[in-house]
C-alpha cells in the first residue's frame, strides 16, 4: 500500500513498509527498575522532573561499574487511575535470577516519594537493606505487567501508534492478573507500537491488533508472531535471532524452558578492530566496553549456542546455530520530516541444530 508523505514522517511507517525485521533489537537486560512518574513527559523525562533527580543520581552510579553499564534499565511508567495511589509511588524491580532462566524475579513496592531513592539504593546496591522496606512490599508476583511505549515527546510514532494500542489492551485484556501501563522510550522507535511483556521480558514491535489474542493468551499458531518479535532480553542480539527460530520450530512449550546463550565465534571486523578489542578489554572504562559491544553487534556472522533445560531438569540440551547477514534494508531511526534514511543489516539463521 502506498504511504502518504504525512505517514512517512513516522519512522515506524517507513520501517514497516520496507519490511525491516525487528528481531535482535530488544536489548540485553539483567535488571529493570520501573518507577511511576506523573505525566506529561518531556523529551528528557528524568532531567526535567526535579523530584526524581536523587533517583537518577543513584542509577547513574551504575555507569562506574563496567559489567552493569548496559545491563540495568530505568523506565518510567505512567500512573493509572485503576491502580495508582495518589500519595504513593509504585516501583517494580525485575531481576535475572540465574544464568539459565525463564522469567525475571519480580518485586513491587508502594511507598512515599521520600523513600524512593533509599529503596533504589537497596535494590541496586544493598540488598541486605531491603528488610527496611518490607512494609511497602506488594504481593503481586502473580500479576503480569504489559508496558507500551507512548512517549510522544521522544518520538511522535510512539504516541501515534503506541497510545491506541495501550487503549485497546486496557479495554480488552486487563484482568486481576494482568495490568497494562504506559512507559517512556526504551529504544526501537521505528518499531512502534512497541511493547515489553513482564515477567518474561519479551519485547515486541510493529504490533497489529489482530495478533494480540495470540500474544496475550499464548495460544494459536505461534508463527503469526514472527514478524513482530524483537527478542527476549535475557539474550544478546544474535542469540535473540537464533532463539526466535528455535521458538518458531518448537512452539509455545519453548517459553517454559530456562535458557541462556553463548557466543562461540564471530566476525571480528578486521585486524584493527580485533586489536582494539583486546586492548579495551583490560581498560577500566565503561564507554569503551560499550563501543566494543556495538562493534560486535555489527558482525557479519556469529556462531553460537542456546542452552536450555526444563524446570524438572529432565529435558535439557543445546541448540547450535550460525547467524549471518543476509542483506540490508533502508529505514528511519527517528520520526520527522528531515530525518535521513539509513541502511541497517538484516540477518538469518543457518545450520540450526539440536
Amino acid at each position: 500500500m502506498r504511504k502518504s508523505n504525512d505517514d512517512c514522517r513516522y519512522c515506524s511507517v517507513v520501517s514497516k513498509a520496507n519490511r525491516e525485521d525487528p528481531i535482535g533489537t530488544a536489548g540485553t537486560v539483567d535488571e529493570w527498575l520501573l518507577v511511576e512518574v506523573p505525566q506529561p513527559w518531556k523529551t528528557h523525562l528524568w532531567e526535567e522532573k526535579p523530584q526524581f533527580q536523587p533517583l537518577l543520581e543513584v542509577v547513574e552510579k551504575l555507569a562506574s561499574q563496567p559489567i552493569r553499564y548496559t545491563k540495568t534499565r530505568l523506565l518510567a511508567i505512567a500512573p493509572d487511575q485503576t491502580h495508582t495511589h495518589p500519595e504513593l509511588v509504585r516501583v517494580f524491580h525485575y531481576k535475572r535470577p540465574a544464568k539459565l532462566f525463564t522469567q525475571y524475579t519480580k518485586q513491587e513496592y508502594l511507598l512515599p516519594l521520600s523513600q524512593l531513592t533509599p529503596l533504589a539504593e537497596a535494590l541496586l546496591f544493598k540488598q541486605q537493606k531491603l528488610i527496611n522496606f518490607q512494609a511497602y512490599h506488594q504481593p503481586t508476583q502473580h500479576i503480569r505487567e504489559i508496558l507500551i511505549c507512548t512517549h510522544t515527546n521522544y518520538d511522535r510514532a510512539c504516541g501515534r501508534f503506541g497510545y491506541p494500542l495501550y487503549q485497546q489492551l486496557q479495554k480488552q485484556y486487563t484482568t486481576k492478573n494482568l495490568r497494562v501501563w504506559q512507559t517512556n522510550h526504551f529504544g526501537g522507535h521505528q518499531f512502534a507500537p512497541t511493547l515489553i511483556d513482564f515477567p518474561n521480558g519479551q519485547v515486541w514491535g510493529h504490533l497489529e491488533l489482530d495478533v494480540l489474542d495470540c500474544l496475550i493468551y499464548r495460544e494459536g499458531d505461534v508463527s503469526q508472531l514472527r514478524p513482530f518479535y524483537r527478542g527476549w532480553t535475557g539474550l544478546s542480539k544474535f542469540e535473540q535471532i537464533a532463539e526466535r527460530e528455535i521458538w518458531m520450530r518448537t512452539g509455545w512449550e519453548w517459553l517454559n524452558y530456562r535458557k541462556t546463550g553463548r557466543i562461540l565465534a564471530q566476525d571480528e571486523g578486521g585486524i584493527k578492530k580485533k586489536f582494539l578489542k583486546i586492548i579495551f578489554k583490560y581498560l577500566p572504562f565503561p564507554k569503551l566496553k560499550l563501543l566494543v559491544e556495538r562493534w560486535n553487534e555489527q558482525a557479519n556472522w556469529v556462531k553460537l549456542e542456546i542452552h536450555y533445560t526444563s524446570d524438572d531438569e529432565k529435558n535439557w540440551g543445546a541448540y547450535s546455530a550460525i547467524v549471518k547477514q543476509t542483506g540490508t534494508v533502508t529505514t528511519k531511526l527517528k520520526s520527522g520530516d528531515n530525518v535521513p534514511l539509513v541502511s541497517v543489516n538484516q540477518y538469518g539463521v543457518e545450520e540450526l541444530r539440536n
